[in-house]
């Protein structure tokens, strides 16, 4: 087992007891029953957190409609259920799913013999009886819509375990599987028949109609394994000679011991339907490129010798990446031109022939697509922040890409190709979270990307291939984002927790003062009650509120301290100052000290008497820190100086400003510029408090980096030295792809213009 999986695609379920497992397997069939669980678990996951989302909104629908008290009360009472126990019910659909595929290779029971003794008959629940006929409709519905589909993936397992074509509830992934393992996590909730044929309806439309996608996924993953992979669940219409040139060594030969005409075949006319706009993506690349070609006369292709086959061109790409491969590091991460890789891909195809042999050329759909690739990742290079990681992932990312491009025509012609969707998610993680300026580089992450473009660069390029590397990064980035929100989330709570210190400190302090300002006290009174008590009065205020009864007690002591209540009983209000003062962290002996010599009451313990004079006691309570004075950022000071701003006047652009920040949400992205030596900081702003103004910018990980005024923001930003970032509304690809368009648009039309005098433009 061991032997056979070095060099092989890892699985996917990262934990073992999660995954699928039976013990007659052999080592290749349990690697891809793994693959195809641990994608199936990963597709499922956003499409079932839907359906129980659609599920309580209909439930609350209903709800509002009801105009039956009982009847509104049992549907929110449902709905609550229902939130209540979703995460118990989705790790107990997940559980089934994996029971199901357990079951992948299990010899069926033999039908019981004919003499069996009759069972009593039963009277039949009818409960059971309507949610086995919903099962059974949803059941009917998902095969009629998927036939093909699941007819090809009910052989491709079934050669894995060497059993007869699977289908029905012996086919894991199949609507019978999917469904029954959704009734049995439903069981735990003990909704009413309606509530259930309801979640079962939510299942149906939001699931199973768009399981095509899946189907598709598992069937291309399992086929680039060599798994069938040229089955069909009916025989294709005749194709032109240009559509029947394989793809990627692959025959146009059909097995027939496989061609089965389903229920659901597809007529001929919607066979042989014409291409859709989005296949004529290529073609118009293809022709603003020929047109480009007529008037520079650059890249053209030979006339004389031997055009290249498809096996022949994935040859020469895999032994040039393998070339490259061997080379310096550096040189195996630079981006080639679309000349140099031409140039290079014509020396590995000529490589090794002999004298007076014919040179073999590039076809002029070849040439097309090394030319788009190239520019595509020249576009791609130039949107990048910063010179670093990004780039030398593009490098490497160069030839695969490429291998995929000239193997699957849908790589320009579908928006939602796995390769283009890896390449552009790939990108952008390296751009934002590897590239920073601040060197606040995430190691995980890294090493995640160099194993997935090493894997890329490794295996035989396929969809399947791409779509599994799509999901293992898009599951450790969605991880990456989880805990820098949970790392920001961490932050804001300090950052209002002071805030709120802050105030009451400050309301405490006003209280004091009003206080003062009728009676002044001097000596250690004086020192405890601005020192000390203050800080009781300010935490008082902060637990409890300032209309508590709590605080009324503490103000009703503060009051006695002064002398403008009077103190029936000393020994109490002794106690009520010792356990102000212990609360704001002061020792216990220190604080009956203090309370003693404060009230005049002599020590219980003639030890402890006259220990301490009144001038150390007061000096201690100024030396002492005082409440929240030890709360300090977490990351270095910024680096930016937070001066006080000067006061704008009414029609100054810092006024205008501030008022454009106040109304901004949060999350918005600002980039500091250092004026010594230029350099940009990307910092989101996670936090401003509308009463003080202080505002809380953090990096990308979460981690705090600024705090600062929105006064003094609005200066920084009128001065240059801060700007706001618009929203990004595309991402890195997208960008490029708008690039090269138009950077075709523009040349073909410059020499369309040149090419016609007096025209104008």
């Amino acid at each position: 087992m061991e032997v056979e999986q070095q060099g092989r695609r890892p699985p996917l379920a990262p934990d073992r007891e999660l995954r699928p497992d039976r013990a007659g397997w052999a080592p290749r069939a349990r690697r891809l029953i793994e693959e195809t669980h641990a994608l199936c678990i990963s597709w499922l996951e956003a499409p079932v957190r839907q359906c129980l989302s659609d599920a309580e909104q209909r439930l609350y629908a209903l709800a509002e409609r009801s105009r039956n008290p009982l009847e509104q009360q049992q549907c929110l009472y449902s709905r609550q259920l229902l939130q209540q126990q979703r995460a118990g019910m989705e790790r107990n659909f997940v559980e089934g799913v994996r029971q199901y595929f357990n079951g992948v290779g299990a010899v069926p029971e033999p039908e019981a013999p004919i003499d069996v003794p009759r069972r009593p008959l039963e009277l039949l629940d009818t409960t059971e009886h309507e949610q086995t006929v919903a099962l059974d409709k949803l059941v009917a519905r998902g095969e009629a819509r998927h036939g093909s589909s699941l007819f090809e993936l009910g052989y491709r397992l079934a050669v894995l375990v060497g059993l007869p074509p699977l289908e029905g509830e012996r086919l894991p992934l199949g609507p019978h599987a999917l469904a029954a393992s959704f009734r049995g996590a439903m069981a735990s909730l003990e909704l009413s028949i309606e509530h259930s044929l309801l979640l079962l309806h939510s299942f149906d439309s939001v699931v199973v109609h768009g399981l095509s996608t899946l189907y598709d996924t598992v069937n291309e993953h399992l086929r680039a394994d060599g798994i069938l992979p040229q089955l069909r669940a009916f025989p294709t219409t005749p194709r032109t000679p240009q559509e029947r040139q394989p793809r990627g060594g692959g025959s146009d030969t059909q097995p027939t011991a496989f061609n089965r005409q389903p229920a659901t075949t597809p007529t001929p006319t919607a066979a042989s339907q014409p291409r859709t706009d989005s296949i004529a993506v290529l073609d118009s690349l293809r022709e603003m490129l020929a047109q480009h070609r007529a008037g520079q006369g650059a890249l053209n292709n030979t006339d004389g010798g031997r055009a290249a086959t498809p096996q022949e061109l994935q040859l020469a790409l895999d032994a040039l990446q393998l070339h490259v491969s061997d080379v310096a590091d550096q040189a195996r991460r630079e981006l080639l031109s679309a000349q140099a890789l031409r140039e290079e891909l014509l020396g590995q195809l000529n490589a090794g022939q002999t004298d007076g042999s014919t040179p073999m050329h590039l076809t002029e759909e070849q040439g097309d697509t090394v030319e788009l690739v190239a520019m595509l990742f020249e576009q791609m290079d130039r949107q990048l922040h910063h010179q670093g990681n990004a780039h030398s992932l593009l490098g490497d990312l160069q030839l695969p890409l490429l291998r995929m491009a000239v193997a699957d025509q849908d790589f320009f012609n579908q928006r939602e190709h796995p390769a283009r969707k890896l390449l552009g998610v790939v990108t952008d993680a390296a751009n934002d979270w590897l590239d920073g300026p601040d060197g606040d580089i995430d190691r995980s992450l890294e090493a995640k990307l160099i194993q997935l473009v090493e894997r890329a660069r490794r295996e035989p390029p396929s969809t399947g291939l791409y779509t599994s590397l799509l999901a293992d990064i898009e599951h450790h980035l969605g991880l990456l984002n989880r805990k820098a929100q949970i790392a920001e989330r961490r932050q804001v709570e300090a950052m209002q927790g002071r805030e709120r210190l802050e105030q009451a400190r400050h309301r405490a302090a006003e209280l004091m003062t009003e206080r003062f300002e009728r009676y002044n006290p001097r000596g250690l009174l004086r020192t405890l009650l601005e020192r000390a008590w203050s800080d009781v009065l300010a935490l008082t205020l902060l637990r409890h509120g300032e209309d508590s009864e709590a605080f009324t007690s503490r103000l009703h002591t503060t009051d006695q301290l002064l002398g403008q209540h009077p103190v029936t009983d000393r020994h109490l209000l002794q106690a009520e100052v010792e356990a102000g003062l212990q609360q704001i962290g002061m020792h216990a002996e220190e604080a009956v000290q203090v309370a003693q010599r404060l009230l005049g009451i002599p020590a219980q313990s003639p030890a402890s008497q006259e220990t301490t004079t009144t001038t150390e006691l007061a000096l201690k309570l100024k030396q002492r820190q005082r409440l929240g004075e030890h709360v300090a950022p977490e990351t270095p000071a910024p680096t930016q100086a937070a001066a006080p701003a000067p006061s704008p006047t009414p029609d100054s652009p810092e006024r205008r400003i501030r008022q454009r920040l106040r109304q901004l949400p949060f999350g918005s992205w600002f980039e500091f510029i250092d004026p010594t030596n230029g350099r940009i900081t990307q910092r989101k702003l996670a936090w401003y408090s509308p009463v003080s103004g202080n505002s809380l910018f953090v990096t990308r990980r979460g981690l705090r980096s600024q705090e600062m005024t929105l006064e003094h923001l609005a200066h920084e930003m009128a001065c240059g030295r801060v700007r706001e970032m618009p929203p990004v509304k595309e991402s890195l690809l997208d960008r490029a792809w708008h690039a090269l368009t138009s950077h075709l648009r523009q040349i073909t039309s410059n020499h369309a213009t040149h090419s016609r005098p007096g025209a104008s433009t």
